[in-house]
């Protein structure tokens, strides 16, 4: 079942995130600074954004996300190592484009380790496309790429929310 993160999930999903990250294979350069997550920094991020879970007998999975950019934002997503491979991570995106057609927000978007292809096929089958290339700090070359996924919506933005752009079909009327 998927359903939206709450503050008792932050020790849960602080260790779930920690050990997925902490599951990938070969050490990454930089060290990922997800293994530095806490309950109390998942609830620092929850005071200003959201984020889903699965849970199945426990949390299993879970996706943080929060509104910059001019678009909902994806971090974090993280899938336990033995629930991997049956749809999860799928599923959590399309909870993200939930909640960023129901914000009105045109797009999501995240970053992924170029060290990681396995993510970065995952997320070309979810429709994102890499705009560009990043280093991190003291880096002198690309170490993650930034992707998005431009949502199509004509819906109107939440109540009390500002409209925001969208990328809409063109409709064409036959003679």
């Amino acid at each position: 079942m998927i359903r939206p993160i709450e503050t008792a999930d932050a020790a849960t999903a602080a260790a779930l995130i920690r050990a997925a990250f902490g599951a990938i294979p070969e050490p990454l350069d930089p060290a990922p600074s997800a293994l530095r997550e806490t309950g109390a920094s998942i609830l620092a991020h929850l005071a200003h954004g959201g984020g889903a879970v699965v849970e199945q007998a426990g949390i299993v999975a879970c996706v943080l996300w929060s509104e910059q950019g001019g678009g909902l934002y994806l971090g974090r997503l993280a899938v336990a190592s033995h629930c991997r491979n049956r749809g999860f991570a799928a599923q959590l995106v399309s909870a993200a484009e939930a909640e960023a057609r129901r914000l009105g927000l045109p797009r999501l978007h995240l970053g992924v380790r170029l060290a990681l292809p396995g993510n970065r096929r995952l997320f070309a089958r979810l429709g994102f496309v890499e705009t560009a290339l990043h280093a991190h700090d003291g880096y002198a070359n690309p170490t993650w790429a930034a992707a998005e996924k431009w949502l199509v919506t004509n819906t109107l933005p939440a109540p009390g929310k500002p409209p925001r752009p969208s990328i809409a079909l063109p409709v064409t009327k036959r003679p």
